[in-house]
């Protein structure tokens, strides 16, 4: 990609900063199901960093789950129909299930997959978010945990991704169109 540089206007959130509300939030989990296993899902594709790096603080017994949903098909501004392409492979009635999710945006596509996964008769089910934008929510959606709030910018980087691209650094960025 020619210029991939230059689409990176600034930075938002820094590598240091991830992580220590990273370790937070496994300590949250850790706190929640003292002992108890956990299945952690993580939403593909954006999920991915957050989802591993959550994994490695989380000291309760865990397995790890994937869904793939998507509104958004390789653009900056969300389609608004939810496709769940992946679905988990287990039966949730046995689990406790925390969805890892990269950002929350709209709110459409947790919504839609906290609705599936109700449906399945989980242990419990919460929702810990690395990104929270308020500011764009369609729906009535909050997470369990949220990270980080940011403003109505499209950001990229730690797995988030505008047309596939920037999900390898390790800081948030403002992508710059």
């Amino acid at each position: 990609m020619k210029n991939y540089k230059s689409k990176i206007k600034n930075t938002l959130i820094t590598e240091e900063e991830i992580k220590e509300k990273i370790k937070q939030a496994g300590e949250f989990i850790n706190s929640i199901y003292d002992g108890n296993p956990i299945l952690l899902t993580g939403i593909l594709n954006g999920s991915f960093m957050f989802m591993a790096d959550l994994c490695r603080n989380v000291t309760v017994p865990c397995e790890v789950g994937f869904m793939k949903a998507s509104s958004y098909y390789n653009g900056t501004v969300s389609a608004g129909n939810v496709s769940i392409t992946l679905d988990l492979a287990q039966d949730i009635s046995r689990y406790h299930v925390v969805i890892a999710e990269d950002i929350i945006d709209t709110g459409r596509t947790l919504k839609e997959v906290t609705e599936i996964l109700r449906k399945r008769n989980p242990l419990s089910l919460h929702v810990i978010t690395l990104l929270d934008k308020p500011s764009r929510r369609v729906v009535d959606f909050k997470a369990d945990m949220s990270l980080f709030t940011i403003p109505d910018k499209f950001v990229i980087g730690y797995g988030l991704d505008c047309g596939e691209y920037y999900r390898n650094l390790p800081y948030i960025a403002e992508y710059k169109e």
